[in-house]
């Protein structure tokens, strides 16, 4: 799956969760996109491929990952100790981009990314500009002095208030505009209601 850009609220549609979009578009219409759309939400028993390619697309679109990194990823925790989906999603949770989000610094994963690409947002005090860094206990993570007055960053975090983005793992300081990573998040710290058993179990195959 190459980078997606086209209208966002036919992701939410297709998979009947929010993801990015407009919420109240994905309220008016609860089926997926496409002249036959109602027609596919009534289609009865689907295979467990199918199912299985949903779920791990649904995670590529939530986390804003390519193919070759999700599987990479996968590789990498599949040798570790522990719950191997459990331990990709925190993996995707870990991911830079993915952190200045929760912050509430960007209103969405791809102005997060965007943060970390052009050199914005700084880890412990220097420069990264890895999307895919991945974020330890311990780490702060800041924004540059310049961009602490930008009108979008400002907005977000007005914004990430509402909506309660920040995780438990995260430890966010209003008066200095900085998150701490206080603890490596677990499958009951992630929000994103992800059955990553399905993607295991297509990756395994």
């Amino acid at each position: 799956m190459s980078r997606y850009i086209g209208p966002r609220n036919k992701i939410s549609r297709k998979f009947g969760v929010y993801i990015y979009g407009n919420k109240k578009y994905l309220q008016r219409k609860k089926y997926p996109p496409g002249q036959h759309g109602l027609l596919r939400k009534r289609i009865g028993r689907k295979s467990n491929y199918f199912i299985q390619l949903l779920e791990k697309q649904k995670l590529k679109y939530i986390y804003g990952i390519l193919e070759k990194q999700l599987k990479k990823m996968f590789n990498i925790v599949y040798k570790k100790k522990g719950i191997t989906g459990d331990l990709l999603l925190q993996m995707c949770e870990r991911r830079l981009d993915n952190v200045v989000y929760r912050i509430g610094y960007a209103n969405s994963i791809f102005f997060a990314r965007q943060l970390v690409s052009h050199k914005h947002i700084l880890v412990n005090n220097k420069i990264i500009n890895i999307p895919s860094y991945q974020i330890n206990v311990g780490d702060i993570i800041s924004l540059k002095n310049k961009m602490k007055n930008n009108i979008n960053i400002i907005n977000s975090l007005t914004i990430n208030r509402d909506r309660d983005n920040i995780q438990s793992w995260l430890l966010y300081k209003e008066s200095e505009m900085i998150a701490e990573c206080i603890k490596l998040p677990t499958i009951n710290d992630i929000k994103n209601k992800i059955n990553t058993k399905l993607i295991v179990e297509l990756y395994s195959k």
